[in-house]
Formats: structure tokens, sequence, C-alpha cells
């Protein structure tokens, strides 16, 4: 699977990038994520439940972050597994372009392989549920930064 695509945050560089590292609005704006925990500078156990298709897992895995350039760009690195219904492990990267004093456009790309049940549902079902969460993601990361600011 590889995903790519931008997104416009409402957020200066500087903020954007300060949201991008903030773990409890990660862990919120993230569907079905139940913790987010620092294990290490920069990474992170994750516990998420997801639905690929007709199988739903709890997948319980590693995120690290790498090449972190702040407030431009950083990569990461993310595997899980979630039992019987397979596992998943890739890589993403993640740049930001100032685009005037309040906004900020995050171009990302990402790419993920899967094995097990997971697999055996097909590859196009796999990047329609990855799609998805990319845009419940940003759909709630956007309205939380915004409740921020107005808060």
């Amino acid at each position: 699977m590889q995903l790519s695509n931008q997104e416009t945050l409402p957020l200066g560089q500087q903020a954007a990038w300060d949201a991008l590292n903030d773990v409890a609005l990660l862990q919120a704006s993230l569907p079905g994520c139940e913790s987010m925990t620092p294990v290490a500078e920069n990474a992170y156990e994750v516990l998420i439940t997801a639905a690929v298709g007709p199988v739903k897992a709890k997948f319980r895995g590693k995120l690290q972050l790498e090449d972190l350039q702040p407030p431009n760009s950083y990569a990461l690195r993310f595997e899980g597994q979630g039992g019987i219904a397979g596992h998943g492990k890739g890589s993403a990267t993640v740049r930001l372009e100032p685009d005037g004093p309040d906004e900020t456009i995050l171009h990302y790309t990402a790419q993920a392989t899967v094995g097990g049940k997971i697999a055996q549902i097909g590859s196009r079902l796999i990047d329609i549920a990855a799609q998805r969460m990319a845009a419940d993601f940003f759909a709630a990361f956007k309205r939380k930064v915004q409740e921020r600011q107005a808060g």
C-alpha cells in the first residue's frame, strides 16, 4: 500500500510542528487509538483498534520518529501485530511547508505492507481503509486544533 497526499492545517509552521508532536493531541485524533505511550526519545508504543474490510482487530505496535528537522520534516517507522488478524509495518515522511502566517501545508507519503488475514482481504480494501483512516485523522486533528485555538 502506498498513500501520498497533502493537507492544509490552520496553523503557522511552528504551531503545526508542535501540534504534530503533541502525543495527547495525536492520540485523540487517531481513529481507534486507545493509547500512545512514550517509551524512549521519539519512540512510542501504540494500541489501536482498526477495521479493514470485515477484519477488525486490536493492533499493538511501535512508532519511531526519525530524521527530525524541526519545524520542517520528519520520517517515521511503524510496525504492529494484530494477533490472528495479521501484522503490518511501514514508513512515512512528513514535510511542512508554510503558506502564510496562519496556514501550513502538510505533505505526506506512506508505504506499508501487511500480512496474515488482512493481506487476504485484497489491496483495494486495504487502500480504502488507509485513505479513510488518514481522512478521519486529519478531520479530527484540524477540529481539535481549532478547538484549542478557540479555547
